[in-house]
């Protein structure tokens, strides 16, 4: 059965920064302490509106070049987003966060029961930090010899399943888990380097468009041109 897009358009809330008053800690209400511009929050944050949690998670969103004091010393020491408070406690790391979304707040799971579909959702959250890595390293040496096997992954990935046109057939968290990265190396590669990373990757291609489809996924996307400029000073140095 097909999962439906539960999310709504929303007005986001402003971003706080060292100036800004913390927030009520631990007063009943669940709280995504977030950013927008970052991947790995992405992630919950496409889980939440997927899932139809927009009201009952609310956004905090940090700029993380001037980020609140308070974060680090009453919220979360790690520093990092994303970071969830929920019944009394901070859980933080974006993979544990999107399977903690999905099977502690209501709505249709976001992972298969099929045992095949289940075995291959785990083998494609372990990939994700070694596709980040091998992608990340090649914008400083040949890109399409050095990335292309991590698109490949992809390629091939998508070619498992033939029931829909995600990486297990119907939408889940494994496609959350990898639409911030890739959304942000397409623009980038294509921008900078020239390299089109759904060349030859048909199946790629169809599910970057399946995703942009997906309200839940647009609401959270970053301007391409701030992602760009991002990218060329913290990789490139420009």
């Amino acid at each position: 059965m097909a999962l439906l897009d539960k999310s709504v358009p929303e007005n986001l809330p402003p971003v706080l920064d060292a100036t800004a008053d913390q927030p009520p800690l631990f007063d009943g209400t669940t709280r995504l302490y977030t950013a927008y511009t970052c991947p790995f929050a992405q992630r919950v944050w496409i889980t939440r509106n997927y899932k139809g949690l927009q009201d009952k998670i609310h956004l905090v969103p940090l700029n993380l070049q001037s980020r609140p004091s308070w974060y680090g010393e009453k919220v979360y020491s790690v520093n990092r987003v994303p970071a969830l408070e929920h019944n009394g406690k901070i859980i933080g790391e974006s993979l544990d966060l999107i399977k903690y979304l999905d099977s502690n707040f209501e709505g249709q799971s976001l992972l298969p029961d099929d045992p095949a579909k289940k075995e291959f959702a785990e083998e494609s959250f372990s990939y994700t930090d070694t596709f980040n890595k091998t992608v990340f390293t090649s914008f400083k040496g040949d890109v399409a010899k050095e990335a292309g096997p991590a698109f490949d992954y992809l390629e091939n990935a998508l070619h498992k399943f033939d029931d829909g046109p995600f990486l297990l057939g119907q939408f889940s968290l494994v496609d959350i888990a990898y639409i911030p990265f890739v959304e942000r190396f397409q623009i980038f590669l294509s921008e900078v380097f020239k390299y089109d990373i759904t060349a030859g990757r048909p199946k790629l291609a169809a599910w970057i468009e399946e995703i942009n489809k997906l309200g839940a996924y647009k609401q959270t996307k970053t301007d391409p041109k701030e992602l760009v400029e991002f990218y060329k000073k913290r990789i490139l140095g420009q």
